[in-house]
């Protein structure tokens, strides 16, 4: 939530520009109808045929089926100039099943627009209207990259992997994420670190089973898989610099049946995040020392997987001083610019800003006035969406004044 902010003033738009704000209610209503039709990952033909639908009947050249849902549309300005800026939006949703009492509410049970991509899409579509309406002012190409699967297993590689990046080649990249951990009326931009690599580990503990009353003939299970459990969180309190950040936490632990069973095999499932990049490969090294040494005390056997799945977001200094230098000619409320916002949540948007500089920002959403403050991922998640014109007068902004 957003309880360690203020609640947003009456937030003034006057700096958005008139065009702009006269396409609001567009935006709300193409976010609302994304909302009302959302798809899980690589299974995103509804948004995307939203998304070409309305590119085509703008005149704005663009590809599809890239890395099976994505698209990038691309703007020629009319003025000279070699450089290429790229905007990134993500159009996946969750398997999450809403619980919203809105008339937009989820048509697709069990599927949810629980982390605001509708929002990002409807911004990105924003953006792409108004420089494609402006492109005589404008100089150089702009790519709008639409991306599936962020929420996992990862859109962003497969469109690298695709060309999106080249032909003509990227020189920076730009992206935001609504969010409601910031109240409306705010920016979070910082250079270096934004958010964390996201790392998975699967463990499978095999022991011997038996009778609850005669555990010497047995090899328990539950009790190496609680012992590990406790190990683990050992490697951040002893291994990783004070410093730096880091966090290794078991989310499921499945084992036994009934209450005189000693479980024959445990299952546990766990992630690592951090945000030094000289991590890579530490964590999964680290765990599998810890949970062999312990398996073998006890006599136990053990499969392990660990699946490194996106790295840390690390924004570019000058890129992100750039978005910072326009958060502060658009944003006007106390609080305004959030410089040292970072989260341990994971974003494939990381593999872009490997390959070009870039930066990817976080602009504030929660609005608890009006019940608009649930967290991302909630089943009443939602935000408020006088964030969409903001958004959309953002991206327009770093357009003009990265060309510039």
């Amino acid at each position: 939530m957003v309880s360690t902010f203020p609640n947003p003033a009456s937030v003034d738009l006057s700096r958005v520009r008139l065009a702009i704000r006269s396409l609001q209610p567009q935006l709300v209503e193409w976010r609302r109808r994304l909302h009302q039709k959302p798809e899980l990952a690589f299974q995103e033909k509804i948004t995307a045929a939203f998304v070409s639908s309305k590119l085509q009947a703008w005149g704005i050249e663009h590809q599809t089926g890239i890395a099976q849902t994505g698209i990038v549309a691309t703007i020629k300005g009319e003025k000279p100039s070699t450089k290429v800026l790229a905007i990134r939006a993500d159009m996946d949703a969750l398997p999450i099943q809403e619980l919203n009492e809105v008339p937009y509410c989820s048509q697709h049970n069990g599927v949810m627009h629980a982390c605001g991509h509708d929002g990002h899409t409807a911004i990105a579509l924003g953006t792409a209207y108004y420089l494609q309406q402006h492109r005589q002012n404008l100089a150089g190409t702009i790519k709008i990259i639409f991306q599936p699967a962020e929420e996992g297993p990862g859109g962003a590689k497969p469109m690298i992997e695709a060309g999106v990046l080249k032909n003509p080649d990227v020189d920076a990249i730009i992206g935001l994420h609504l969010w409601n951990n910031l109240p409306l009326g705010t920016v979070g931009v910082r250079s270096g670190a934004l958010m964390a690599a996201v790392e998975l580990f699967d463990c499978t503990i095999f022991g011997k089973g038996g009778h609850g009353a005669i555990p010497h003939q047995t090899v328990d299970s539950v009790v190496v898989a609680a012992q590990i459990v406790t190990a683990l969180q050992t490697i951040v309190a002893r291994n990783v610099n004070p410093i730096d950040s880091a966090v290794v936490t078991v989310g499921a632990l499945h084992a036994g049946t009934t209450h005189n069973v000693i479980a024959d095999t445990a299952t546990m499932k766990g992630t690592v995040r951090y945000f030094n990049p000289v991590f890579q490969g530490f964590f999964p090294q680290r765990i599998e020392q810890v949970i062999a040494g312990i398996c073998q005390s006890h006599g136990a056997k053990y499969d392990f997987k660990y699946t490194e799945l996106y790295p840390p977001v690390i924004n570019d200094q000058a890129i992100a001083q750039l978005v910072r230098s326009v958060a502060a000619e658009v944003i006007e409320t106390p609080i305004g610019i959030v410089p040292e916002c970072q989260t341990m949540g994971g974003e494939d948007m990381s593999f872009f800003l490997q390959e070009v500089p870039g930066c990817y920002f976080f602009l504030g959403s929660a609005n608890p006035d009006k019940d608009l403050a649930y967290p991302h991922h909630h089943p009443r998640f939602d935000f408020d969406e006088t964030a969409l014109a903001m958004g959309v007068e953002i991206f327009v902004r770093c357009v003009e004044k990265f060309f510039t």
